[in-house]
């Protein structure tokens, strides 16, 4: 089956790095028109002379800082400009590790703006175009800790839940209309997180990157880490018309690793 995504326009949050960025390359190469947002502006002009491009299709660069409500209101109106909206991508880098006993409220606040809010915002300023045109996709990659919370990860455990909430009520609100609300829960992906992650954990017990790495991997059947590609084939999928049944679930994207159904 081939994913075409012609004449359709995504919008990719955290497009700078990572599965964010691997995906604003699979939808382009998918046919679609992306709007790929981040707040590294540098490496946001790098991707976008990476992406597939065709007649048809005029990518562009959207520097964006998620925590800044008003900013992200700006720059959702300027994507908006060139014509609708059919598919988002919500991707925000994860909030600092830690225990969440240990974590100062404002941790929790903060992470509340940069994840939920900003979702929001995006969904109230592109909902219209989508129920007009009777299609719009909503993906959300957050984190298999709405299956199975993270040791060490308090804060983010508490918000992908959170946000995996929203987008189930959402699913049930929506579906009339054509649009989809779908979550995908990475796990153990090759990227820079997973990197800072091992390396925090390194730190904390006193045992080596490597151990660490290897503790890890061992967990996972699949015997691997994921590709940031391979989770962007996945959503690729959810942003597609192959995919207009699907609504309203986790899709984990981990090899296998979580513990429960």
């Amino acid at each position: 089956m081939k994913i075409d995504l012609t004449g359709k326009r995504a919008l990719v949050c955290g497009a700078s790095r990572g599965i964010g960025r691997a995906t604003a390359v699979t939808l382009a190469e998918s046919g679609a028109e992306v709007i790929a947002a981040a707040r590294d502006e540098d490496r946001l002009a790098e991707l976008l002379g990476h992406l597939a491009t065709d007649a048809d299709q005029q990518h562009m660069s959207l520097p964006v800082d998620f925590s800044d409500r008003q900013g992200l209101v700006e720059a959702l109106r300027k994507a908006l400009a060139p014509g609708a909206i059919q598919i988002v991508i919500n991707n925000s880098g994860g909030p600092a590790a830690g225990l969440a006993s240990d974590a100062p409220p404002e941790a929790f606040e903060q992470a509340f703006r940069q994840h939920l809010v900003a979702d929001q915002v995006i969904l109230q300023a592109l909902l219209p175009s989508m129920k007009e045109c009777g299609y719009g996709r909503i993906i959300n990659i957050i984190s298999t800790s709405v299956k199975e919370p993270i040791a060490g990860l308090g804060v983010s455990n508490t918000i992908r839940a959170a946000v995996a909430n929203w987008a189930k009520t959402l699913a049930g609100e929506l579906g009339p209309f054509g649009v989809t609300v779908n979550n995908v829960l990475p796990g153990f992906t090759a990227t820079e997180r997973l990197e800072y992650l091992f390396r925090l954990r390194s730190q904390n017990s006193g045992r080596s990157y490597e151990e660490v790495r290897d503790e890890a991997l061992a967990g996972v059947p699949a015997g691997r880490f994921a590709s940031p590609e391979e989770t962007a084939a996945a959503i690729a999928f959810l942003a597609s018309p192959a995919a207009s049944y699907i609504n309203g679930i986790n899709l984990p994207v981990d090899g296998g690793m979580t513990g429960c159904l």
